[in-house]
């Protein structure tokens, strides 16, 4: 007796409201690549945050109104996206030809014109945002920025390479010491003392965040001051070594904050 084939039973239809494993990939990726989103993945954000809450704690340590304390926080933060910005823009190369991850700008997936004109934005906003506590305290903020934004293309690959850093967190308690309210506020200036600890802190910060690129920047043939160390500790040793120096100098400032303050 002949038999017919088998043959598989019919899928049951899918509802209307259904999407498929397909869409649903296709839709995730369309909002983890909104361009805001990507602005911000590639502004450097933990660094940007932490450095903007760590200034403007030392400006309401020193007593400063809640108003300035904001406006404190708001340049601080601007200025770190800016360099956080310039950072993956310059380096946008490098990073795809190691194929780092968390950089959108090298994957691709954010526009480098999108970014240069989110840059230009930013900085029309950080100049009075920066002179609203005072001209004198916002120039050298801004100067802070400049020679940040300095440090992502020169000394960076040598021994010199903390020196950008160095200078830059070594500004930070000008830009609060000279600082009130209003463009024509004046203050005074800061203690030595704090300004060469906020310099070493900057060194500090140089290497922590130095450690993330270690393989990349020797297989680049760069020389610098946290590869050499590294080379020398092993990186795990090196975290520890810089995390403990970094503490040390932060205890270093707010002991000097308290004897002496942040101002002559």
């Amino acid at each position: 007796m002949p038999t017919e084939p088998l043959s598989e039973p019919a899928s049951p239809p899918v509802p209307a409201s259904a999407t498929s494993p397909e869409e649903e990939q296709r839709r995730r990726f369309s909002v983890r690549d909104l361009t805001p989103l990507l602005l911000i993945r590639a502004a450097h954000p933990r660094q940007a945050v932490l450095t903007a809450v760590g200034v403007a704690a030392v400006a309401a340590l020193a007593g400063r109104p809640t108003r300035e304390v904001l406006v404190v926080l708001a340049a601080v933060l601007v200025g770190q996206v800016v360099l956080g910005w310039h950072n993956d823009l310059v380096d946008s190369d490098r990073d795809r030809r190691h194929d780092l991850p968390g950089k959108p700008i090298a994957q691709g997936r954010l526009d480098p014109g999108t970014t240069w004109f989110a840059l230009s934005c930013a900085v029309l906003v950080l100049v009075p945002l920066s002179i609203a506590t005072g001209v004198t305290a916002g120039c050298l903020y801004l100067g802070s920025v400049l020679i940040g934004a300095l440090g992502n293309v020169v000394l960076r690959q040598g021994l010199l390479s903390w020196v950008p850093w160095a200078l830059s967190f070594a500004l930070y308690p000008a830009y609060l010491s000279y600082g009130g309210w209003g463009g024509e506020a004046t203050g005074a200036p800061p203690e030595v003392l704090v300004v060469v600890l906020a310099a070493l802190l900057g060194v500090g910060v140089h290497v922590l965040r130095a450690l993330w690129g270690l393989v990349p920047d020797h297989a680049d043939g760069w020389t610098y001051l946290p590869l050499r160390l590294g080379l020398r500790l092993g990186a795990s040793r090196l975290l520890v070594v810089a995390s403990v120096y970094t503490a040390l100098v932060v205890v270093g400032l707010a002991v000097a904050g308290t004897r002496v303050g942040l101002s002559q």
